[in-house]
């Protein structure tokens, strides 16, 4: 898997979750969207790791993660992340709606219409979304 494959896959988890929100699905379409945000987090990182380049151990281990939060932490992006949600409040409020999901959003049995609505407006919103603004960092 390189950092192409996991922005291909990041796109497609949107694309995935937008069918299912207008089906009303809205707990298949919250943890896609989480999960398209985690593989963009991947795509930055993987993006950091140089042909022939033996990578960190720990960098490597951290990786297989899904919290957001500790991706942010690992993905060298967390000082520019801090200066954006300085001077974006609605950045900082998508982050501050995005950042808790979590990979046990797949064993959800309900989740609300307006929660999923929210989360994936926070996630791909074009101005202050938390994809938009790790897609300029992939």
């Amino acid at each position: 898997m390189n950092c192409y494959d996991l922005q291909k896959i990041s796109k497609i988890r949107v694309r995935e979750a937008k069918v299912l929100l207008d089906r009303n699905h809205p707990e298949g379409a919250y943890y896609l969207l989480g999960y398209a945000v985690e593989c963009a987090f991947k795509a930055c990182l993987a993006k950091q790791v140089k042909q022939y380049d033996f990578p960190d151990k720990k960098m490597v281990n951290d990786l297989y993660t899904h919290d957001l939060e500790k991706l942010l932490s690992i993905s060298g992006l967390k000082a520019e992340h801090n200066r954006e949600c300085r001077n974006n409040p609605s950045f900082e409020l998508n982050w501050a709606i995005g950042k808790d999901w979590s990979e046990q959003a797949r064993y959800m049995i309900k989740v609300d219409k307006k929660k999923a609505k929210d989360f994936r407006l926070a996630v791909v919103s074009r101005k202050n979304g938390v994809l938009t603004w790790l897609q300029k960092h992939w």
